[in-house]
């Protein structure tokens, strides 16, 4: 017996004709557009969402400051919601209210009053989440006040150091240093890490993080921070250097705490608010260790730099 011809198939009916295959110029464009890139971004995506953020915060930060605080007030508070929502998978629920509006005060608190009124803020918002959590019925109201103590610490508190730093003398060029150099320790370490990465820098935590991306965004943040300090600061050129290193390993290390949150709740993102990125948090993660790291080197080496 003869076998069925290609196109009949098993039970009798035929099988649709294959089309024409598509080149492989279009084979390339599709898998170009069609999912992340090798460090697991979609790059277009994300480049252009970077673009829009970095242009609001630059418009705030020169020409409109209270819209700034705004928009710092409006990240603190969705980076504690993601944080508290990512949380949630492992049954720890933080009581919201209190944490929501600590979020949102504290970092007017870091504008208007300066480090004493940014403390008064994480206090007063701290004993409101112990106060809250043991008027709520539930079991766990330790961990889950000192949990909400933790999202506050980590996003409203870090994120309100910039504010402080923007109330330095040239405190809007500060801030601006300090993002340049967040966004070439991303860029930087990103290319070269496409590139070049071969030795995993914390591989059970970031997989795509490698040591050559490391010295890439040590490398560029320094050339950055040197041209910086000198050019737009008006300080010593070893100030951009120590300034550069010092946000590199903050930013870094920031990137690294929230890698290792994620891993152990098993999540991927914090949410999908922002397209190529994730979620507020992973944009986030390395400025909140950026930013005091940043203030603190304003007040100690800044102003006898000159």
């Amino acid at each position: 017996m003869s076998e069925d011809p290609p196109s009949t198939q098993a039970g009798g009916r035929r099988a649709a004709a294959p089309g024409p295959r598509p080149s492989e110029a279009v084979r390339r464009a599709r898998r170009r557009t069609a999912g992340p890139s090798r460090a697991g971004r979609n790059l277009p995506a994300a480049i252009g969402v970077g673009v829009a953020l970095m242009a609001i915060v630059l418009v705030g930060l020169f020409f409109m400051p209270l819209a700034l605080v705004a928009v710092v007030a409006a990240f603190s508070v969705l980076g504690s919601w993601e944080v508290s929502r990512a949380l949630a998978v492992k049954d720890i629920h933080i009581p919201m209210p209190p944490l929501y509006a600590g979020a949102a005060v504290m970092p007017f608190a870091a504008y208007y009053g300066g480090p004493e009124a940014l403390c008064f803020a994480l206090v007063a918002t701290g004993l409101a989440l112990l106060v809250y959590t043991c008027l709520e019925p539930g079991r766990d109201a330790g961990r889950r006040a000192m949990s909400g103590i933790f999202v506050l610490s980590w996003v409203p508190l870090f994120i309100s150091f910039a504010l402080l730093l923007l109330d330095e003398p040239d405190g809007a060029f500060k801030v601006a240093t300090m993002l340049l150099l967040v966004v070439s320790n991303d860029t930087f370490g990103y290319l070269v890490g496409v590139l070049f990465g071969k030795h995993p820098m914390a591989p059970k935590i970031s997989p795509k993080k490698s040591w050559e991306g490391f010295a890439g965004s040590v490398g560029g943040a320094i050339v950055v921070g040197v041209l910086c300090s000198v050019l737009i600061l008006h300080l010593q050129w070893w100030f951009g250097l120590v300034l550069a290193i010092a946000t590199v390993a903050a930013s870094t290390a920031g990137d690294l705490a929230e890698s290792m949150v994620k891993r152990e709740l098993g999540i991927k993102d914090m949410s999908n608010l922002l397209p190529g990125h994730g979620g507020v948090m992973d944009r986030l993660d390395s400025i909140t260790f950026a930013a005091p790291v940043g203030y603190l080197l304003a007040v100690l080496l800044a102003p006898g730099a000159g």
